[in-house]
């Protein structure tokens, strides 16, 4: 069984959007509506200005509050990918999950009504292919893949170089990493 994470080389990232674009094309995700986000972080006093990209995104946490609070089983987490899904025929859209997360990263579709996050494009992983924000992101920066595959991509970047997750304290165990520039994500 697969234990899918992604990680994301803040080193690499050029804020170019392409992951944003793929994401919105890949899964119909609605005008101003994101699944995955780009924040640019800016630091220091000029002349000593560092300026950072951080990708954002569903933490596929593997302690997640969101599934824990839905009422109705809508958010699950997969046993054999171990990816936080939703099933949009169980979601009521009482949005208990978007409340639960940590991270402020789902949303309600407003034309289903239904709650809506990344899902690492889980149709095309079960399909052997990558996420589409992974496949089109000109930097390279973020890297899919299986965790306990010591050849994969994944695990040799996170054996190569210091990551961090996202809200540590927050105990949601996550499955986004991320290889920083300058130190610990905030």
């Amino acid at each position: 069984m697969p234990n899918y994470v992604m990680v994301v080389d803040q080193r690499r990232c050029v804020g170019c959007m392409a992951c944003i674009a793929a994401c919105k094309a890949e899964n119909e995700v609605p005008p101003a509506h994101f699944r995955t986000r780009v924040i640019e972080k800016v630091e220091g006093k000029f002349p000593e200005l560092r300026m950072e990209h951080r990708s954002e995104l569903c933490m596929h946490c593997d302690n997640p509050p969101c599934v824990y609070n839905c009422p109705t089983r809508a958010s699950y987490k997969d046993d054999e990918t171990g990816m936080v899904l939703l099933d949009p025929d169980r979601c009521v859209g009482c949005k208990a999950c978007i409340a639960a997360c940590p991270y402020d990263v789902r949303y309600t579709n407003p034309k289903t009504g239904v709650v809506d996050k990344c899902t690492f494009c889980s149709h095309r992983v079960v399909a052997g292919q990558q996420p589409a924000c992974a496949t089109t992101c000109v930097g390279q920066s973020r890297i899919f893949g299986d965790l306990d595959d010591p050849n994969s991509d994944v695990s040799r970047a996170l054996a190569k170089n210091p990551s961090e997750t996202l809200l540590k304290s927050a105990g949601t165990e996550p499955r986004v990493f991320y290889i920083n520039k300058f130190g610990t994500p905030k």
